[in-house]
């Protein structure tokens, strides 16, 4: 791993009560972008998390007055430490020791003595993990909004060709009023799962889905497959999507509820609106961009009645205004 991988610059705390240990991992670390503060022992270490905030603790497992064990058990006790993730350093590799430490909360281990390429890794790995769990959303577990954003731009930076889907639920709200909220967190999570199995199934190795909150999905994926991976889920959720609603709705093929004047409104059934933006050629040049054209379709879109999929068709040859539909 070369220095200039480390586009984020993470702060992580160093625990030991041995300081040519100490200054050796300060070294590497800071040697690679990483922000290195220290602490030679336990009690030291509990006062500087709070104060400083680390996005990771690697933390020696014995030492005196405060060990690495308790160390570790006070950190999950608070609310305001127990998402920091921890990784175990010590000279012990034998199995009680590590089952306790990862009972405990540890999230990696580090056996002294340690090669300097597996530290970067494992340093690497557990950051890379807890930044994924930050930004996942916390009902689908998908990636959220930071996430969403950053694959997006270093997507464009990257020159790639792709194809950003933006999956919106209509008449979501009415139906979640309608039949609750438990109702609506498993339409959404039905949603997840035709999304899941439609991009395993059609779609490749590298592409993204996302969760933006409430009944709002994106995946990126290439340009050939994305209105394959498109159709497939708007089928999918209209046909197994009924399950998700009284016979009597559907027969009727409205919900009626009741507006903020306490007047009876009929509201169409739940279907889909999916906006397909398509980057070839480098045309755009930030995140912002993508968001505001697949805004631009999905309003379009849910002007049309049913499941749709609307397209942009921007080149020299058709006008920007110009919107596909199925």
């Amino acid at each position: 791993m070369k220095p200039e991988e480390n586009r984020d610059i993470f702060k992580i705390l160093v625990v030991d009560d041995e300081e040519h240990i100490r200054r050796i991992l300060q070294f590497q670390l800071e040697k690679y972008g990483y922000v290195v503060k220290t602490a030679e022992n336990g009690e030291v270490a509990l006062r500087i998390v709070h104060r400083e905030a680390p996005d990771l603790i690697i933390l020696d497992l014995m030492m005196p007055k405060v060990n690495g064990f308790e160390v570790c058990r006070r950190l999950r006790a608070d609310f305001q430490t127990s998402h920091i993730p921890i990784i175990m350093l010590t000279a012990k590799s034998d199995l009680p020791d590590k089952i306790k430490g990862l009972r405990d909360g540890a999230n990696d281990y580090l056996i002294k003595p340690y090669a300097n390429e597996e530290l970067l890794l494992r340093v690497r790995n557990v950051l890379e993990w807890s930044q994924q769990q930050k930004n996942a959303n916390p009902l689908t577990g998908f990636a959220g909004n930071k996430a969403i954003e950053k694959e997006l731009q270093r997507k464009i930076e990257n020159g790639d060709s792709f194809a950003f889907i933006y999956i919106d639920i209509d008449n979501f709200k009415a139906y979640n009023d309608f039949y609750g909220y438990q109702k609506g967190d498993e339409s959404i999570l039905f949603l997840a799962d035709i999304i899941t199995e439609s991009v395993n199934s059609l779609g490749g190795a590298d592409d993204f889905v996302g969760h933006i909150g409430g009944d709002d999905f994106v995946i990126m994926t290439s340009v050939d497959r994305a209105e394959f991976i498109s159709r497939h889920i708007l089928d999918e959720f209209d046909k197994g999507s009924l399950v998700l609603m009284h016979e009597e709705d559907i027969r009727k093929g409205y919900i009626e509820i009741r507006n903020r004047l306490g007047e009876i409104k009929r509201v169409p059934l739940m279907s889909l609106t999916i906006a397909l933006v398509v980057n070839e050629g480098g045309r755009l040049k930030h995140f912002v961009q993508v968001n505001d054209i697949a805004s631009e379709l999905k309003k379009f879109g849910k002007g049309m009645t049913g499941s749709v999929v609307v397209r942009e068709r921007r080149n020299e040859n058709k006008p920007a205004e110009k919107v596909e539909h199925w």
